[in-house]
């Protein structure tokens, strides 16, 4: 019942800033409610140099809920689906070239570059600047790989209120979709080896690429391959049924019933999301019923409830995290490492790879400006295992995300139309 609670304080809270953000803020939806959120708990910590009791009792109802397992666990698998469920397959099988190889090469590219920068600034130059926040380079690398993955959440929410074109637009939604496989993938082989602290105190790691390939496949292939089944198995119910009602059932019940079986398969449930959503959404698109509309109003109003709140625990997660002033020159090192790792990993492929579509400089500042971070790497950061180093990576963290979100998030509109 406690959780019932406070989950009903989230939902209510959600209302409210929704409502005045759209009343006085008019920012993007889920900008606004998390800017509004950011301020609240500023003020909350403000308050709480006065008197600690409101900040303690707002931020134990934060603590009561374990984001990761909130958002990795339940909330992702419903919103990946509902990004899916949108994305016309036609389109990404045009673009489905430059999607999976941003999505994989990119990937491996930008974290090994973001961890290797981080860790010779860290132990090299903030040395010579009086700054004594040294971090072992696997550390750096799990940063990498949290950190590098566009956040598919925070890209389509924005997406939705900016007008690209078509295919740059396929391009943008359809690799923040996919790669998360393999960004997951990196970080718990990282994770593993960062628990082990021979690993940890001299550097060395025996990754053996055989290891690597059979947990790709695993989580990446087998969570596509899972969704997709789950897909069709969904399209033949809407074809039988032709009953709104119990489609948009099937929906929830792939959903909800697809992460339990992914769960025990141990594949990527949020791949399997992304292939079941890609299949269905093609599905709906093709019925001449009626009740394919429902099914998209319904995953549409989902898409914004859940957005809402994962936006709100987002503004509210500064509340968990102790003395982030301290972390404000890594925290900005950051950003801009990881805006260069962003623009090296969509430059190197685009060199080396023959592309049939010819990438031009507007295209390629979308794709790193448009490349933003959200809840997915803050609830990575806060999985990593217990250490000396735990608190300084969950900060930077956040200081990106906030930039991310913020910054780019707002003016990339205005990119767009100047492009």
């Amino acid at each position: 019942m406690e959780l019932y609670y406070s989950f009903s304080i989230l939902i209510v809270l959600a209302a409210i800033f929704s409502y005045i953000n759209v009343r006085f803020l008019k920012f993007p939806s889920t900008i606004g409610i998390m800017v509004i959120a950011l301020v609240m708990s500023i003020i909350l910590v403000l308050l709480g140099n006065l008197t600690s009791k409101p900040l303690n009792d707002f931020a134990s109802l934060i603590k009561e809920f374990d984001f990761t397992e909130i958002l990795m666990g339940s909330m992702l698998n419903f919103l990946l689906f509902a990004g899916a469920i949108h994305i016309n397959l036609s389109d990404l099988k045009e673009q489905r070239i430059p999607v999976i190889v941003f999505a994989t090469i990119g990937v491996i590219i930008s974290t090994i570059f973001v961890g290797m920068s981080l860790y010779y600034i860290t132990n090299y130059f903030f040395p010579l600047v009086n700054i004594h926040l040294a971090i072992p380079l696997i550390y750096c690398l799990l940063f990498g790989a949290l950190i590098s993955p566009t956040d598919p959440i925070a890209v389509l929410s924005i997406l939705n209120q900016v007008k690209v074109s078509k295919s740059l637009e396929t391009k943008i939604a359809g690799e923040s979709l996919l790669n998360d496989g393999v960004a997951v993938v990196l970080f718990a082989i990282l994770a593993n080896l960062a628990a082990n602290p021979v690993v940890v105190e001299t550097g060395h790691m025996d990754l053996s690429f055989s290891h690597i390939f059979d947990l790709f496949v695993k989580e990446a292939i087998g969570g596509l391959i899972l969704g997709g089944a789950l897909g069709y198995l969904a399209a033949y119910g809407f074809k039988t049924s032709r009953d709104y009602k119990v489609s948009v059932l099937i929906t929830l019940a792939v959903v909800m019933g697809g992460y339990l079986i992914a769960s025990y398969l141990h594949t990527s449930a949020p791949l399997a999301m992304v292939g079941a959503g890609l299949i269905i959404g093609e599905a709906k698109r093709k019925s001449v019923s009626s009740e394919k509309n429902y099914v998209g109003n319904f995953w549409e109003l989902i898409d914004e409830v859940m957005n809402a709140i994962l936006f709100l625990f987002m503004g509210f997660e500064l509340l968990l995290i102790q003395d982030l002033l301290n972390y404000w020159s890594i925290g900005l090192s950051a950003i801009i490492i990881v805006l260069i790792a962003r623009y090296v990993s969509i430059k190197i492929p685009i060199l080396i790879i023959p592309f049939k579509e010819k990438f031009n400089k507007g295209t390629v500042a979308m794709l790193v400006w448009g490349g933003l971070r959200g809840g997915v790497s803050i609830a990575l950061a806060l999985s990593i295992p217990e250490s000396n180093y735990k608190e300084a990576i969950i900060a930077t963290t956040y200081v990106v995300v906030l930039f991310s979100i913020l910054v780019q998030g707002m003016t990339v509109g205005k990119l767009a139309k100047k492009i």
